[in-house]
């Protein structure tokens, strides 16, 4: 059989955290509150650590591809695994069709006249055979595509020192841009649109918790989850604040554009169109890897799902080469509404794919971080812990019910809050519809 080594658990990871969040949701975030936006990232970093080290402490003890929805259903209940397996599956579903998106305008640079519908469903059908033939295919070439983006980012970052320390006029750009930034844009919008900008925050790092699905896969959980969280806690930190840390030097953030990944807007607007176009081949690279990610993630989501009494049985059915192939299928299908939602909203669709992605997120992380504490009454002495619980848990849970609350006061983003209880409510009728059938059935 098949299994992932170390070094994919680690690119999956990477690959799910180091997409569109980065390369194209910092062009959002940024204008929210300027240079500030480094805090942002800094709490949101603490806040990510807190959840992974919790979902850590979990897989390690029993490894399984349902992850927080298997947890929730073993520790706290069967509506609660229901709940935040279809929720968790739903995040990843979104998430591919944001990525997939963001790749169209990626390639808006280059071919502006290509209907985004074509592109989609190209990208679509080589993603779906990749994760169809061979999980370890799938692994592989996640590795190597998350690894291209991270090198890419380490060479930008340390490209970009060089011009800011070498280059004359860049040199004094960067001084005049690290003055006014610190003296007097530091909180450009004030609080308010500090507060704002945690939303795309918490969407940036939402692809962390792959590393729970993918444990399941993996050659020797024991040991390659605690390296995999805690390299890949420590590598998105860097990853993020090094480069958001490189653009606010390099150009006035007031003057970036919010349509293009600012890497490609701040290398462009230097006079560096080689490495602008650089730039958005690795942006296309890092929607790519993320959209990989996803899909496979949503799939052994919802083949845990099936394994759980939580969805028709025929996505819990693996093939020979261990891929819930039926499960694959019918992610994709859905993913491929992402055709409909670019026709009917071209101008929204980046942005209200994010806010139903945000808005996931929070509801599978904050059912971790419950699940965490249930867990931790029957195991409460595993040696790869969560320091300082239950204090943690709390004050984590707090700030993300938080960003729920910032969410109803952004115009963009006050729908998906509201479609938040009419999902939650689909769930628990069907989930009590299928309890009453299962038990009429015994």
């Amino acid at each position: 059989m098949s299994k992932l080594k170390n070094r994919h658990i680690q690119m999956i990871a990477l690959g799910g955290a180091i997409g569109t969040g980065l390369f194209f949701g910092l062009a959002k975030s940024i204008p929210l509150t300027g240079p500030s936006i480094i805090l942002s990232y800094l709490i949101g970093g603490i806040v990510m650590y807190i959840i992974m080290r919790a979902l850590g402490e979990m897989v390690v003890n029993e490894p399984n591809s349902g992850a927080f929805s298997y947890y929730s259903n073993k520790y706290v209940g069967g509506y609660l695994g229901f709940l935040s397996g279809w929720y968790a599956w739903l995040e990843y579903t979104i998430v591919c069709m944001l990525e997939v998106t963001a790749v169209t305008y990626f390639l808006d640079l280059w071919i502006p006249n290509t209907p985004h519908w074509l592109v989609i469903s190209i990208i679509l059908a080589v993603f779906f055979f990749i994760n169809i033939i061979n999980v370890s295919l799938f692994g592989e070439f996640e590795f190597w595509f998350a690894g291209i983006k991270v090198v890419t980012i380490i060479i930008m970052i340390l490209f970009a020192l060089y011009l800011m320390l070498f280059n004359h006029t860049i040199h004094m750009n960067t001084m005049l841009n690290i003055r006014d930034n610190i003296q007097h844009n530091f909180f450009a919008a004030g609080l308010k649109g500090f507060m704002y900008s945690f939303v795309l925050v918490i969407f940036s790092f939402g692809g962390t918790q792959f590393v729970g699905i993918a444990a399941a896969d993996a050659e020797n959980p024991n040991k390659t989850v605690p390296k995999a969280i805690n390299g890949v806690i420590f590598r998105i930190v860097i990853f993020y604040i090094g480069t958001i840390s490189v653009i606010l030097c390099l150009y006035p953030w007031a003057l970036l554009s919010t349509n293009i990944s600012p890497f490609v807007d701040v290398f462009s607007k230097i006079g560096l169109s080689s490495a602008a176009q650089i730039m958005n081949v690795i942006a296309i690279t890092a929607a790519l890897s993320a959209f990989n990610s996803c899909l496979y993630a949503g799939a052994r989501m919802l083949a845990s799902l099936a394994h759980q009494g939580s969805a028709p049985r025929k996505f819990g059915i693996y093939n020979k080469k261990h891929i819930p192939h039926n499960a694959v299928i019918f992610t994709s299908i859905i993913i491929a509404i992402t055709v409909v939602i670019n026709y009917l909203f071209p101008d929204k669709a980046i942005i209200y794919l994010i806010a139903i992605a945000t808005t996931s997120i929070i509801v599978t992380w904050t059912s971790i971080l419950v699940c965490h504490i249930f867990f931790k009454r029957k195991h409460p002495n595993e040696k790869y812990k969560l320091p300082l619980f239950p204090i943690l848990n709390i004050l984590a849970i707090i700030t993300l019910l938080s960003v729920i609350g910032i969410m109803t006061q952004m115009k963009d983003m006050q729908q998906a809050v509201y479609l938040m209880p009419v999902w939650i409510g689909i769930l628990t009728i069907v989930y009590f519809i299928r309890r009453k059938n299962i038990k009429r059935l015994n």
